[in-house]
């Protein structure tokens, strides 16, 4: 009898990241991880205790992806930086991105906690922002992450107008985060009359 293939932790979480890339997280299996890798189980129950450890693996890697994404487009506008990496999400993460807005789901908790916090902490360091309090902040992130998850999702449904490219949704995610700065100044101002 051959020896059984042997996997490392990285080459399973890769298998069951391309199972929910295609076909959903709730899709990941450890059968389909065992089949997409040409093996049985086993070497899968070798380096992970059940299917809920690897999804959670696989959503560590996916905030991995988005900060890196994030972190490819430092302009010094977090809203720009944000949008951009989000779209670019979309584009090419579709599945992954409708499963992370439509579907309700226990694993994504600790991702979304992760992402504010530092997103928070970019808007903290642009200049154009630093009248506001953190409060403040998670207010104005509100609102353009609300925007911004209904422009990601059209994105990754090809929902957007044929003539509305890339470009032109960064033009609309910049003068969308215009409009919310300038209304969360002018509201901040009528507080302190």
């Amino acid at each position: 009898m051959p020896p059984r293939p042997k996997f490392s932790k990285e080459q399973i979480i890769n298998s069951a990241f391309h199972i929910a890339k295609t076909e959903g997280l709730d899709n990941v299996t450890i059968r389909k991880i065992a089949d997409h890798l040409g093996s049985s189980s086993a070497p899968i129950y070798v380096n992970f205790n059940d299917v809920d450890e690897v999804k959670r693996a696989v959503i560590h890697k996916v905030v991995e992806l988005s900060q890196q994404m994030l972190q490819e487009h430092q302009s010094g506008n977090p809203f720009r930086d944000i949008g951009i990496a989000s779209l670019k999400m979309a584009m090419e993460y579709p599945v992954l991105i409708r499963d992370f807005a439509l579907e309700p789901n226990e694993y994504l908790k600790n991702y979304d906690e992760e992402m504010v916090r530092e997103l928070v902490n970019m808007m903290q360091k642009d200049p154009g922002l630093e009248d506001f309090t953190e409060e403040e902040l998670m207010a104005i992130l509100l609102k353009m992450r609300i925007f911004q998850t209904g422009l990601t999702l059209m994105a990754a449904n090809g929902l957007q107008p044929e003539e509305f490219d890339f470009d032109q949704m960064i033009k609309l995610l910049d003068s969308v985060a215009e409009d919310v700065v300038m209304a969360a100044r002018i509201r901040k101002g009528e507080k302190h009359k």
